[in-house]
């Protein structure tokens, strides 16, 4: 059995990660940690956590740490992860970052977005960014991985297949989102409390939000030059889940059958990512729970536009999920070890 540690535990993607990997047939939790909640039993904070009753929240300690695992997932707060990331790699052990320390490739980047400078240079150059529909290689060979963010996710694996093909004008991009409020993490925060969450429904983070460079560096690889683009996340009242649509001006006259065949092909054999038919578009609540992503795409004529849209669980295959389908492929398990559970409907 492979042993996993857990840094950073006691939020929500550490608590979904405790609860997936429960189900792997390969690998143990051998330790989590959590600062404020060192000393306490795993069920004490979650007790739908069944079966960790004897395991207990301990203080990030590096040294002891390394004893205790083969695999680290890092859930930790952004700008956080940088130092613990960098010794656990230095150390041999193979490392998914759930955080977006290691997600930019340009440390400069990086700063101007997270207002902090990024001190571990070398070891950020050896991370591959986690999306396996796109770096499947380079994951299967990588020690060091860099886990997508929630958006990030659904807007690349909507756009993918259009870019590739050409089918779409890269500055024309605008990216949609509606999140559930489990993306702003569990924590006291005004700004997601029941009464302000509840019955409502906002945009945040306009021309600002964090996962705006993250995508455009994504994209622009796809596209073959860089492509700056408007992104506006919004905060729906719903515990998880992200629909994405994103548009993009068509480059020549072309039909939604056309562009669905298109999206089928690119993604035939991909255990998680589901094209519709033509005309379907999907709903959060049919990914809810699993590490699915689907994605519907419809051309609008009047306007030469291609609109796609894409639903993740933003816990699953927006983190957690995401991240042991990383850990399947860096190991050499079938992708879809402790992944193959459905979407919970309604």
């Amino acid at each position: 059995m492979v042993k996993v540690a857990i840094c950073g535990g006691s939020g929500y993607t550490g608590a979904e990660l405790l609860r997936m990997l429960r189900q792997h047939p390969e690998v143990t939790v051998t330790a989590v940690t959590s600062e404020r909640s060192a000393a306490k039993r795993v069920t004490d904070l979650f007790p739908h956590l069944l079966g960790y009753e004897c395991l207990v929240y301990e203080p990030l300690d590096r040294k002891e740490l390394i004893k205790k695992a083969d695999i680290f997932f890092l859930a930790l707060p952004h700008a956080a992860s940088q130092e613990a990331v960098d010794s656990f790699y230095r150390a041999g052990k193979k490392v998914i970052d759930l955080s977006a320390d290691y997600r930019l490739q340009s440390p400069e980047v990086y700063e101007a977005w997270y207002k902090t400078p990024h001190h571990y240079h070398e070891t950020l150059r050896k991370a591959v960014y986690g999306l396996p529909e796109l770096y499947r290689r380079q994951v299967k060979r990588a020690r060091l991985i860099a886990n997508p963010g929630c958006y990030p996710t659904s807007a690349v694996l909507a756009l993918m297949p259009a870019l590739k093909k050409g089918l779409i004008d890269p500055e024309s991009i605008i990216v949609d989102s509606k999140s559930g409020a489990t993306g702003a993490g569990r924590k006291a925060d005004i700004g997601v409390a029941f009464c302000e969450v509840n019955e409502g429904f906002k945009a945040y983070g306009i021309a600002a939000h964090r996962h705006t460079p993250e995508i455009e560096q994504e994209v622009s690889k796809l596209a073959g030059k860089d492509v700056a683009l408007n992104f506006t996340p919004h905060l729906v009242p719903m515990d998880r889940g992200i629909l994405t649509t994103a548009y993009g001006k068509l480059v020549a006259g072309i039909e939604t059958e056309t562009v669905t065949k298109i999206y089928q092909k690119t993604y035939a054999g991909e255990p998680f990512v589901h094209v519709l038919e033509s005309g379907a578009l999907p709903n959060t609540k049919y990914v809810r729970g699993s590490n699915h992503c689907m994605i519907g795409v419809k051309v609008n004529t009047r306007t030469n536009t291609l609109i796609m849209v894409a639903a993740i669980d933003n816990l699953v295959k927006g983190a957690s999920g995401q991240a042991i389908q990383n850990m399947n492929i860096m190991l050499g398990f079938d992708e879809t070890t402790g992944l193959k559970g459905l979407g919970l409907y309604p």
